[in-house]
């Protein structure tokens, strides 16, 4: 078996996001329910020769296994470059399993939950375990506040901004992909939008100096001007949900009397359309 240092060259998700990172533009990394959604989405990064990130949560993978299956299918037939991503895995022994058994990309191991030093340890573990598999690995510095479909709810806990030593701390576990806490928190922002610490994201992006990609989580809420402010500050893997998907969800409340294959057409050219928007405001269009 090749070591990860040279296995990590080929791992799809680390090279949309180098070549995001060198030509500097974002990456949509937008979570997928059903087949419906994996539909809109590939189709719009082909329609805008974009790169994608497919990002399934683990509740989904328990819900609709064969979604995993039909996704990495996508990824190789692809014309564009597309990986898929496990969002926010929390449960140590269902990343083991899925790890082994199933085809993503990169992990997001997310010990968020536990204190600093123990959300360390079990991240070094987990991510060594993900290598030997050839899978990247993404971790959060910090603690985001906040919840939403499909992962814990840690409203009740303090959210801690990302300090320096935390930086250090997750590189030297050898992960891949960074999500540091800058204000940004999960599920909605409420009346005053998004209130994010720029400058500290600034600083991280200049304390890692390349050694690992930028992830950026909890954009609901976000207008293309932050989007484009937080990729200038080099947070170029943005994780999307219903800022994206909350078209797909309003079209259905509204039109769930149509007959179902075009409320489904319908439904899937809408969510195309939005993706493509995004595609262009984050820069990736004509990426490919």
């Amino acid at each position: 078996m090749q070591p990860w240092s040279t296995r990590r060259a080929q791992n799809r998700t680390l090279r949309i996001l180098r070549s995001a990172t060198e030509g500097q533009y974002g990456v949509l990394a937008v979570i997928c329910y059903n087949i419906e959604h994996l539909t809109a989405l590939v189709r719009a990064a082909e329609a805008k020769r974009s790169p994608l990130i497919l990002q399934l949560f683990p509740s989904t993978v328990q819900q609709l296994p064969t979604l995993a299956w039909a996704a990495a299918a996508a990824v190789k037939s692809a014309t564009v470059p597309i990986s898929l991503h496990l969002d926010h895995a929390q449960d140590e022994e269902q990343i083991r399993e899925i790890a082994e058994n199933l085809p993503f990309d990169s992990i997001m191991v997310d010990m968020s939950h536990y204190e600093h030093d123990e959300n360390l340890a079990k991240t070094k573990v987990l991510t060594l375990l993900c290598h030997e598999r050839g899978i990247a690995v993404e971790a959060e510095s910090g603690r985001i506040n906040g919840g939403e479909e499909g992962i814990a709810d840690t409203g009740s806990l303090e959210a801690l901004f990302t300090t320096p030593e935390e930086v250090e701390d997750f590189i030297s576990a050898e992960i891949d992909m960074l999500a540091p806490s800058i204000g940004n928190i999960h599920g909605d922002y409420g009346p005053a939008g998004p209130q994010l610490d720029y400058e500290r994201l600034a600083r991280v992006n200049e304390q890692i100096r390349g050694r690992v990609e930028m992830a950026l989580h909890g954009t609901n809420d976000f207008t293309p001007e932050i989007i484009r402010r937080c990729i200038e500050n080099g947070a170029i893997k943005l994780n999307i949900n219903k800022l994206i998907l909350e078209c797909w969800n309003d079209h259905l409340r509204k039109n769930a009397d149509k007959p179902l294959m075009q409320l489904i057409d319908d439904s899937i050219a809408i969510l195309q359309a939005e993706v493509e928007r995004w595609m262009d405001a984050c820069g990736s269009s004509g990426k490919a």
